[in-house]
């Protein structure tokens, strides 16, 4: 009997997984290197606007020995250079980075344009060159999905497939970035692929894994905060603070985002109403950076240090309180003018200010300090993206604190829920959802994928089958009884036909047909097993 040519059917590894996996090596050493070249351009910047020298070595603006003054009106310049090369070059590296490349993938069949992967690391290099609060995640994530993308235009690829190597660009940017390469790959499974199947994971876990491997050559080893917890610490103790933990920087975490969204509401009425291009609305954020920055220093910038302070645990008071309040304005307010930047690195600092913050008001010790310090920031990265495994992972990976798993894992799934109650969509996908684009917080396998065609077709009367062998007239639209209800939702939209015939595998022969009402029955039965609650066991007992 001759085999049907559905290209969709029980499409999860083939031979093309195999060449977008040797693909993935090529894009996956580009992502490495661009991060290399982002983080290397940030620092050139940032000796440039508050050094005044050339140099490529890591420094933070806030010990810069330039007048004070210079705070005021550094960032502001920095946002008019954004402006204009967003403006005379491309829109597109405004924003966060992520949103960019959900947009990328949902609307433009994965295509980016080259402009971007030039420009969006330039941008940001000088925006937070300038003293921008930002993450460099953000960027290199869009910077090297645009990396992706462009290899996946040069070769002949369907949209699925350029989608693919888009986020394993993404991902070799971000493992490179923080040394993260198994949360690389769990964000793009999370917040980008939309699917969790071998012919899309595989190649993008190939280039996290060589940018991951690239980097202890040209950046150096992980932990990037390295997290050495004593032995008597009493863990135990705190699980019991973990999930109000958790609930606290949810909260947080749903009031940041909505402080950047009510921000940039704000900038496109005033801009509007005084008629202000956008080109000038990154200058205007930057005159938000240099004030917070004049008088906190310590928030301008990536702070990196600040991050590695605060889980080292008995950080000043006076820097958590800059942080909580200072860097949360400055962050918010300067993004949502549309300046180039990330959120990931504000998110984490902030949230560990938090957790560091709380235990300081318990009057607990140092390396407590740290531990509350470490589960307020997955907390907040869990609730603020929408994200519970990829926080949980990347807070391990950023500072190897296996012991903290049991409560990191307590306070990201409280901080989740809480936003998942308090908030339609995450930090990332709010601009999306602005736009008109609903995105589902929720992933699950298609019901139609458990039913098989023999449970839910149109029998024929028995005596009636017929066998089918080398018969030529029988169409190409057929399905065999064996297969999935999803794979006939598949070949329905294939072929354009509503009613299938059904073939047994085993005999050869036609046994009945399958359409759009029987694949309704079998969805009713999803419906069934989610609204029907009965009770299935019951004790009973003795009578008297």
């Amino acid at each position: 009997m001759r085999s049907r040519p559905s290209a969709l059917r029980d499409f999860t590894v083939d031979r093309r997984t195999w060449s977008l996996s040797a693909v993935a090596i090529v894009i996956g050493t580009g992502g490495a290197g661009l991060a290399v070249v982002l983080l290397r351009l940030i620092a050139l910047a940032t000796n440039l606007f508050y050094y005044h020298r050339v140099s490529f070595e890591l420094v933070g603006p806030a010990g810069s020995t330039q007048p004070h003054s210079l705070m005021l009106i550094i960032p502001v310049v920095g946002g008019v250079i954004v402006g204009f090369m967003a403006r005379y070059g491309t829109d597109k590296i405004r924003g966060h980075g992520i949103p960019e490349a959900i947009e990328a993938i949902l609307l433009n069949g994965a295509r980016v344009h080259p402009k971007v992967a030039v420009l969006k690391p330039i941008s940001a290099a000088i925006a937070i060159g300038s003293g921008g609060p930002f993450g460099a995640e953000g960027p290199i994530i869009m910077t090297g999905g645009a990396f992706g993308s462009l290899v996946a235009q040069w070769l002949k690829l369907s949209d699925a497939e350029r989608t693919t190597l888009l986020v394993a660009g993404a991902a070799a940017g971000m493992s490179a970035t923080f040394a993260t390469p198994i949360a690389a790959i769990l964000i793009a499974v999370e917040l980008l692929l939309f699917e969790w199947r071998p012919r899309s994971l595989v190649p993008v876990a190939v280039a996290s894994v060589t940018a991951g491997a690239l980097r202890i050559w040209w950046l150096g080893a992980g932990p990037l905060f390295p997290v050495e917890l004593p032995a008597n610490i009493h863990l135990e103790q705190s699980l019991f603070v973990a999930i109000p933990l958790g609930i606290l920087v949810g909260f947080a975490a749903a009031g940041l985002s909505r402080l950047m969204y009510g921000l940039e509401d704000a900038f496109e009425h005033f801009c509007g109403h005084v008629h202000i291009h956008w080109m000038w609305w990154p200058a205007i954020g930057g005159i938000g950076i240099g004030v917070g920055g004049f008088f906190f220093p310590r928030g301008l910038g990536v702070g990196y240090d600040n991050i590695a302070e605060l889980l080292r645990g008995n950080a000043p008071v006076a820097l958590l309180i800059g942080l909580i309040i200072a860097k949360s304005l400055m962050w918010a307010f300067s993004l949502s003018s549309g300046t180039s930047g990330g959120v990931l690195a504000p998110l984490l600092m902030i949230g560990a200010a938090i957790g560091e913050g709380a235990a300081h008001l318990a009057g607990l010790p140092g390396p407590t300090q740290a531990l509350w310090a470490l589960m307020a920031m997955g907390a907040m990265l869990s609730g603020a993206l929408g994200v519970p495994l990829t926080a949980v992972l990347f807070s391990l990976e950023l500072t190897h604190a296996l012991p903290a798993i049991l409560p990191l894992v307590l306070a990201c799934t409280a901080s989740y829920l809480v936003t998942s109650l308090v908030m339609l969509r995450s930090i990332l996908t709010e601009k999306l959802g602005r736009r008109g684009y609903h995105l589902s917080r929720e992933y699950g396998v298609d019901p139609l994928e458990l039913v098989t065609v023999s449970e839910v077709m149109t029998e024929l009367p028995p005596g009636d089958e017929v066998i089918v062998g080398e018969m030529h007239y029988l169409p190409n639209n057929y399905v065999f009884s064996d297969e999935t209800c999803r794979a006939v939702a598949e070949e329905m939209a294939t072929t354009g036909s509503l009613t299938l015939l059904v073939v047994d595998r085993d005999s050869n022969r036609l046994v009945g047909s399958v359409g759009a009402a029987e694949l309704l029955a079998g969805r009713r039965r999803a419906v069934k097993r989610e609204l029907e609650r009965s009770i299935a066991f019951q004790v009973e007992l003795p009578r008297l």
